[in-house]
């Protein structure tokens, strides 16, 4: 799907409900193409909100007809988008759709990626630890995966550097998914459905007839989907395109707040991402019973971050709660209101964190507060959720939900 986007109209109303329309109509004919596990063939077609260029799908967004920020500020409602990654192609992102929601990937069959990064909550899991393997709790909880094609860094710790490298945690992980690379490959290439698949995505790979499944096109297919998680579609970016209404007055004061000196939350939460993709230090306390996380520093041996944890996108913040890295605030206006409670007020004793400059007392009021919620739900955007597979390649039963932590578990 290709639109005209001339530099004298990319900000009318009139565009951005053509471009609305446009995705609505991509999303129908994606499922479409769906099978059951019996005869699965793969989409030939992008996700909606991409263009297939030469063979690959390409990200199509109205942000990309305005200059990046390239280190100048916050910038403003027009701003760029950062780099990003693209240009798999429409088999590649469907295979990865699949492996994402099939339990074959762990090591007992019984979790999926979707078992902690659910669609129905952001991508998220709705816990403040995420339960692997044998119900062991994890240290800390799912990021969201909206948006991650724009990501330098993943993890709440930055540790991983690519999409591919990121997945190699969940996967073998003892407290995870619990896999091994040996036991992976002899389940995916022991399906007959799954090698005639990834021939489908990885067509010159298979045009060998000795080849096989390879580790590093499971790593692949599952980049490529999580690229395809683009949320940017919400009522914000509506305003910033230059629909004024889009916006209540209660939330455009929010935006404001959010953009002011005083609070500085676009500082660190930049547009159009919400996120400046750098490390912080903020001094969030821990849920009640945990030790200190000590979060960057000691991965990167940097005393300094000590405590540092890396700046997550709002990007469907509203369906991703609890909030912070081991989820110590259940609601949105808890979280917000813990900026506003003064510099360093849940450090914990002992503690000596250097924490970042814009963590201060702006003062915000309780009205200012509510403002700020508001204004955070405007930047819920689900038009272009991938389509939950009604069934996977391997036969065994779609596992994406809550899983219940063994009692006493430890990280």
């Amino acid at each position: 799907m290709s639109l005209p986007l001339s530099a004298a109209s990319h900000n009318s109303p009139r565009l951005i409900a053509r471009l609305a329309v446009c995705l609505l109509l991509a999303c129908a004919a994606w499922p479409a193409l769906a099978a059951n596990a019996a005869g699965i063939t793969l989409n030939p077609h992008c996700p909606p909100g991409f263009e297939l260029v030469q063979g690959a799908c390409r990200l199509r967004s109205l942000y990309q007809r305005y200059d990046s920020l390239q280190g100048a500020g916050v910038g403003g409602l027009k701003t760029g988008l950062p780099s990003w990654r693209d240009g798999f192609t429409p088999q590649q992102i469907d295979l990865g759709r699949y492996l994402f929601f099939d339990p074959l990937l762990s090591a007992d069959h019984t979790l999926s990626c979707a078992s902690c990064h659910q669609p129905e909550r952001g991508f998220a899991d709705g816990m403040g630890r995420s339960v692997g393997s044998g119900g062991q709790l994890s240290a800390r909880s799912a990021p969201t995966l909206w948006n991650v094609a724009f990501l330098q860094r993943f993890f709440w710790d930055a540790r991983a550097d690519s999409l591919e490298q990121q997945v190699l945690e969940p996967l073998f992980k003892e407290t995870e998914m619990a896999n091994s690379p040996a036991a992976l490959l002899a389940s995916l290439r022991g399906s007959g459905s799954y090698r005639a698949l990834f021939a489908q995505a990885f067509p010159d790979h298979f045009s060998e007839p000795t080849a096989g499944i390879e580790l590093d096109q499971v790593y692949t297919a599952l980049a490529a989907f999580q690229t395809s998680l683009v949320s940017l579609n919400s009522r914000y970016d509506q305003y910033a395109h230059g629909y004024s209404d889009a916006l209540s007055e209660r939330e455009l004061a929010g935006l404001n707040v959010f953009r002011s000196f005083v609070a500085r939350c676009a500082e660190c939460h930049t547009p159009p991402l919400f996120s400046n993709q750098q490390l912080a230090v903020i001094g969030t306390p821990e849920p009640e019973g945990l030790p200190f996380d000590p979060g960057a520093g000691p991965g990167l041996g940097e005393p300094s971050l000590r405590g540092a944890f890396r700046t997550p996108g709002l990007r469907n913040i509203a369906l991703t709660a609890p909030y912070m890295h081991s989820g110590r605030f259940a609601t949105l206006r808890e979280a917000v209101a813990f900026y506003t409670g003064g510099r360093g007020h849940a450090v914990p004793a002992g503690e000596d964190l250097r924490l970042h400059w814009h963590i201060w007392e702006p003062g915000l009021s309780d009205d200012e507060l509510d403002q700020l919620v508001e204004f955070l739900h405007t930047l819920t955007d689900e038009s272009l959720k991938p389509v939950t597979p009604a069934a996977v390649p391997s036969g065994l039963p779609l596992m994406h939900g809550p899983v219940t932590p063994t009692t006493g578990s430890t990280p």
